[in-house]
């Protein structure tokens, strides 16, 4: 199973995802929509990621370039799924105003935001970022315990992070980490996910008896599930 390192922020190339995988010889770069995925043999020290990806860096902002960018967040913009709403509306004073609840995001924006400006788009995000990770604590926190319990796989603590690589992961110790943009999946998917983390406290690879376990709490659903995941991104 694959170990993930910390996240690089590169102002330039954006989110740069590394993950350790034991059976890589060489470095495998995977140029996304919302970042760039790298995967790098056992031993592979952070600085030895940023030297290749600088020396790939002229490469990898070609490959961006090609790629359809992210929706800009203006007023047209919405977020509508089942645990999570986000809608923007136009405000009548020159700043700008969030109101969160659990669940429910609203935007209000001044008359004369600029909404091609970077960093605007980028400060919202920001904001988008950190209810979603609120609503997150809340949320997947309450249904692992529900599906925990219902299934007897146990995990020993959860984290909720940002991360645009995977949807989750679990280690060696049962700790569960999740990224807040399962939010943003139908409750199916987000129930395979957290049920895919907690078959993994004790099947710690995906070997036939993973999926077989895999299976038995999904209702004989795993692959069918999985193929429908790879249609949603951990991005908005």
């Amino acid at each position: 199973m694959n170990h993930v390192m910390e996240d690089i922020e590169d102002e330039e190339l954006g989110r740069i995802v590394v993950q350790v995988n034991p059976r890589a010889k060489r470095y495998v770069f995977k140029t996304k929509s919302d970042n760039i995925s790298v995967s790098v043999p056992p031993g592979t020290t952070r600085k030895e990621v940023l030297d290749a990806l600088e020396q790939l860096r002229p490469k990898l902002l070609a490959h961006r370039t090609l790629l359809p960018k992210r929706r800009p967040i203006d007023l047209a913009f919405t977020i509508d799924t089942e645990h999570f709403h986000l809608s923007l509306k136009q405000g009548t004073t020159h700043r700008f105003l969030a109101r969160s609840e659990l669940g429910k995001m609203e935007i209000i924006c001044p008359p004369d935001a600029n909404f091609g400006d970077e960093q605007l788009q980028a400060w919202m995000r920001k904001v988008i970022d950190e209810s979603l990770r609120r609503n997150a604590k809340v949320i997947l926190l309450q249904r692992l315990t529900e599906l925990s319990h219902q299934s007897g796989l146990r995990y020993s603590s959860l984290k909720i992070n940002a991360s645009h690589g995977r949807w989750g992961s679990c280690s060696t110790r049962k700790a569960i980490n999740l990224s807040f943009y399962l939010l943003l999946l139908p409750q199916p998917l987000i129930d395979y996910v957290l049920l895919h983390e907690l078959c993994h406290t004790v099947e710690m690879n995906h070997s036939e008896r993973f999926w077989a376990l895999l299976n038995q709490h999904t209702g004989g659903r795993a692959l069918e599930l999985r193929e429908k995941l790879k249609a949603y991104h951990t991005s908005y």
